[in-house]
């Protein structure tokens, strides 16, 4: 096949883009190298992609609706895989801006794109994110996902309702991937893995918001990989039942929700002591009241993905935690 792979630079873009094209596959990556964190590490991860056959990158914004949708005309892919976002829950408390361009504007965009060019499916990633608090665990696609508790959220969630729209309009197959936890090598900076093995490495006091007291839903990179890849070159959703639209997982259009995460969560402080002895040392810890837009824990019900698509994560977290640390010391020198 031929795909697109939007945000082809960041975390998961890369590996997925790598996964496709050790298949076989041709991958056009399309990301703005955005300095949203060090542009090197996206440089360096664009650098691995660049060097194997069957690759090709445009340096472009999803969100620049006459050159992407030029692009997709021009590449005629049959699968477009959207990953390009503004990520982070903190930073849309503070530039909720970026995240209507990036993943509003941008969602549109792309959704535009693959209308016109007649894309036979777009897949894109959602977030776990939607859920917000909800005390109903595990976290089911056929919930309500009405109370988002940051813009962050609140833009992955109307991208699934836009998505919706033009499933159910123009008949487009498209498929959202509600991401839990996501680690591994070549992770975001921002995030807490890396966060939390640099101060590790350095003797400095990790803040542990809500006093340590969180449960996330850690699922590995390659795990992710898999279920990305299992969607996108298996069987495009198909229009379901007249009146199917009542269920937020689901339609009579062809459109659908899946959560794509571990589906065994960890406690924030088990995590840590995992990486600790992954590092050799220990952890210097202070323990303070929540923040704005924190949820208390993640995790996914993922049994409807593995029911279509056979999805099955198997990486236990030690081994997980362990290919990030040996990662995380050649890059960093930690």
């Amino acid at each position: 096949m031929r795909l697109i792979v939007t945000g082809a630079a960041g975390f998961i873009g890369m590996h997925v883009a790598l996964a496709l094209l050790e298949r076989g596959h041709a991958v056009t990556g399309v990301d703005t190298l955005d300095p949203y964190y060090d542009p090197r590490l996206k440089s360096d991860r664009l650098a691995r992609l660049e060097r194997r056959e069957g690759f090709r990158f445009e340096r472009l914004d999803v969100a620049d609706t006459a050159a992407f949708g030029s692009l997709v005309r021009n590449e005629a892919p049959q699968r477009v895989v959207h990953l390009a976002a503004q990520p982070g829950v903190r930073y849309s408390i503070d530039q909720p801006m970026a995240y209507v361009h990036s993943n509003l504007v941008g969602f549109a965009s792309v959704l535009e794109a693959c209308r016109h060019a007649g894309v036979p499916h777009l897949v894109y990633a959602s977030s776990s994110s939607v859920y917000g608090d909800s005390p109903q665990v595990p976290f089911s696609e056929h919930d309500p996902v009405d109370h988002p508790l940051s813009l962050y959220a609140a833009s992955k969630r109307a991208n699934e309702l836009m998505a919706h729209v033009y499933a159910h309009l123009y008949r487009l197959p498209v498929t959202g991937l509600r991401f839990f936890t996501v680690y591994g090598p070549w992770g975001r900076p921002d995030m807490a893995p890396i966060r939390f093995a640099r101060a590790i490495s350095e003797g400095e006091t990790i803040r542990l918001f809500n006093y340590g007291d969180h449960q996330r839903d850690f699922t590995y990179v390659d795990d992710i990989v898999a279920g990305v890849l299992a969607v996108a070159l298996g069987e495009p959703p198909s229009a379901g039942e007249p009146g199917g639209d009542r269920d937020p997982a689901s339609s009579d259009a062809p459109f659908r929700v899946y959560n794509i995460g571990n589906s065994r969560p960890v406690e924030l402080m088990e995590f840590l002591r995992v990486l600790e002895t992954c590092l050799g040392r220990e952890g210097r810890y202070e323990k303070v009241a929540a923040q704005p837009g924190d949820v208390h824990s993640t995790w996914a019900d993922c049994s409807d993905l593995e029911r279509d698509y056979g999805y099955r994560p198997d990486t236990p977290l030690e081994r997980g935690v362990a290919d990030f640390v040996a990662w995380f010391r050649e890059y960093y020198g930690g």
